[in-house]
């Protein structure tokens, strides 16, 4: 579903991202976990055109999309949910839900996903007229999600959902993770709770300065000791 090939990205003259490839396949949970400054933002910005990248490939479904407009991404499928949340503070849960659905003209079909976003996350139904700046932690990555999820996105990527959150909503959050990818939504999942990350997905790739230096299945990962030693605190 989506493959990145080679991909150069640059911040002015800091060579971010020095030659990254990985796959994504249909209906996987994959994960990118690695350090502060490893990249993994920058790779996300990177396939959603918010950052050029200067060479290399990213396809998704086999078609070219890398510098191409974030609307246009968007709107073949692909969603973000940004480090840090990056909600409309001031306005409220149900008009950051319907800002998700901005770029869509099927007002049927939007009204069954604010429904489907409201029994993933019910404490959303009933703060949906409360402004989201007033909303916790936890509450405001749920709402950041669910966002995602009014575009119909085929792949959603994650940025760092655990990011500033008690271990419980953590776990909550994950659990939601896994149930949206059971219901057919492809996840590619960048996180540095490596621990939580390589147990929730199928294949996990360690970025390190700008480069992937390992890939395998996730739970092989687990296994490993150098991952164990740098990002599993073993």
């Amino acid at each position: 579903m989506l493959r990145l090939h080679n991909v150069h990205t640059f911040y002015g003259h800091i060579h971010a991202l020095k030659g990254v490839s990985l796959e994504v396949n249909q209906g996987e949970i994959v994960c990118l976990i690695g350090g502060n400054g490893a990249g993994k933002s920058t790779t996300l910005m990177s396939i959603c055109g918010i950052n050029k990248i200067r060479q290399g490939i990213i396809e998704f479904n086999g078609e070219p999309i890398m510098n191409k407009p974030p609307d246009q991404i968007v709107a073949m499928g692909i969603s973000q949910v940004p480090e840090g949340r990056r909600i409309f503070p001031r306005l409220t849960v149900l008009e950051n839900l319907e800002m998700g659905a901005f770029l869509r003209r099927d007002k049927a079909k939007i009204r069954e996903d604010l429904d489907h976003v409201f029994s993933l996350f019910p404490i959303l139904r009933e703060r949906q007229k409360q402004a989201g700046g007033t909303l916790s932690g936890g509450e405001q990555q749920m709402l950041a999600i669910a966002r995602a999820l009014m575009a119909r996105p085929k792949l959603l990527l994650l940025d760092e959902p655990s990011l500033g959150l008690a271990p419980m909503i953590v776990e909550q959050i994950f659990k939601i993770i896994k149930e949206i990818n059971e219901e057919g939504t492809t996840i590619f999942l960048v996180e540095q709770n490596a621990h939580m990350a390589l147990n929730l997905a199928q294949k996990g790739y360690v970025m390190e300065t700008g480069q992937i230096v390992m890939q395998d299945d996730a739970k092989a990962l687990l296994r490993d000791k150098r991952v164990r030693e740098a990002y599993l605190g073993e």
